[in-house]
C-alpha cells in the first residue's frame, strides 16, 4: 500500500508539473497536503476515524512525492533542508494519529504547511535575476 502511495504521489507531482510550472505545482501539492489534513480533522471530528485516517495518509503522500521529488544536485542545502522539512511534518502526522489532541497537532502541521506554501508563492513573485 505504502509503495502504491508513494507511486501516486509522485505521478500527481510529475502530472502538475508538466501541467503548470514547477515552483507551481510544488505549491499546489502543499495545498492538497493541507487540504487533505484539513479533511482529516474534520472526518475525525465527525468519529469516521477511518475516513480520517485515509486522508491523513493521502496528505503524507503528498509530501513524500515532494520529498522525493527533490533536486539535491541543484538545491543543495536547500533540497537537505526540505528534504528534513517533509520527513519532520510526515512523522508528526504519523504520530499524531489517533492521540486526543490530533486536531491540534494537525492544525499545527497545517498551519507549518501554509508558512512553507507562503513561502513558495513569495519566491514565485519575486523570482531571483541571476548575477553576471
Amino acid at each position: 500500500m505504502q509503495q502504491q502511495d508513494h507511486f501516486q504521489a509522485t505521478q500527481a507531482y510529475r502530472s502538475a508539473a508538466v501541467a503548470v510550472p514547477p515552483l507551481r505545482a510544488v505549491i499546489m501539492m502543499i495545498d492538497g497536503a493541507i487540504k487533505f489534513l484539513q479533511k482529516s480533522v474534520a472526518a475525525a471530528e465527525d468519529k469516521q476515524f477511518e475516513e480520517s485516517h485515509n486522508h491523513m495518509i493521502r496528505a503524507t503522500a503528498i509530501l513524500r512525492g515532494l520529498s522525493h521529488n527533490l533536486n539535491f544536485d541543484k538545491g543543495g542545502d536547500v533540497a537537505e533542508g526540505l528534504h528534513t522539512t517533509y520527513h519532520t511534518l510526515i512523522m508528526a502526522c504519523l504520530r499524531s494519529f489517533g492521540r486526543p489532541n490530533s486536531a491540534e497537532c494537525y492544525r499545527r502541521i497545517i498551519a507549518s504547511l501554509a508558512d512553507l506554501r507562503d513561502a513558495w508563492i513569495s519566491v514565485a513573485l519575486n523570482p531571483t535575476k541571476p548575477t553576471t
